[in-house]
């Protein structure tokens, strides 16, 4: 999507605060015992409420209204009978639709005690994330997302899951562009056109650098680290301006 007019950026701006604020609910709610199930449950009251239609149920016929991703679990976790325990790692991805826009954030959430490695994977993984953001800007070329990403990862010794990428948003849940690395990649020509709408998302990992399914013994949807190893997923939904990054998907 390119920002046409005030009303796709209200539009946008709106869903954009009701997918943040549902992150954040709950990435709070979170407490060790409760089921993935009853988190999602949780999550879709406050989108409904809001006025929201979960992304992942209205696109592909999921069955959650947010993915929820436990541990190994790094992307399309279904939510379920799986008890959240003391010492995981949680990814919330929460995507949703208002009056035909789409906004798409996600964050992980560890639940403690965790060892100062995680805590640290965490604080990193939003540095990662942010790092990439600040490449956005109408006229700027995409790469440079993923080569400064690469370079935050080298820098501190992690490895990035190089088969999910960001992408586009907004009339739809996943459109042009497609397939923006949050990794090196030298062959990407592509330009950020002004009022261009896309999500920033880098796995960052302790070991990581693909995402597989779960073979015979998985489900239609969750994915997993390979080599099985802890990994952190943060992602905004932002459009690039003259001025720089917007980001849409602030709490607020």
């Amino acid at each position: 999507m390119t920002i046409s007019s005030d009303d796709d950026l209200d539009r946008l701006k709106e869903i954009g605060r009701i997918v943040a604020n549902t992150l954040e609910a709950m990435g709070t709610a979170i407490e060790p015992g409760m089921t993935t199930g009853e988190l999602d449950e949780f999550g879709r009251g406050l989108l409904e409420r809001a006025g929201a239609t979960p992304a992942p149920e209205l696109c592909y016929g999921f069955p959650g209204a947010t993915y929820i991703s436990v541990n190994e679990e790094i992307a399309h976790g279904v939510p379920g009978d799986r008890r959240i325990a003391a010492g995981d790692l949680v990814n919330i991805d929460v995507s949703a639709q208002k009056n035909g826009i789409f906004a798409d954030t996600g964050a992980s959430f560890s639940v403690p005690p965790v060892s100062k490695a995680i805590e640290r994977l965490c604080r990193d993984g939003r540095r990662a994330m942010w790092t990439g953001i600040r490449q956005i800007g109408a006229n700027k070329p995409l790469s440079g997302i993923g080569k400064a990403i690469g370079a935050f990862a080298r820098r501190n010794r992690y490895t990035l899951v190089q088969n999910l990428a960001s992408h586009g948003v907004g009339r739809a849940l996943h459109e042009e562009p497609t397939e923006i690395a949050t990794w090196p990649v030298q062959s990407d020509r592509r330009i950020m056109n002004e009022g261009l709408v896309f999500t920033v998302e880098p796995f960052l990992s302790l070991g990581a650098e693909w995402a597989e399914d779960g073979g015979e013994a998985g489900d239609a949807w969750t994915l997993f680290s390979s080599p099985r190893a802890p990994t952190v997923q943060y992602e905004h939904t932002v459009i690039a301006t003259r001025r720089g990054p917007l980001v849409v998907t602030l709490p607020g």
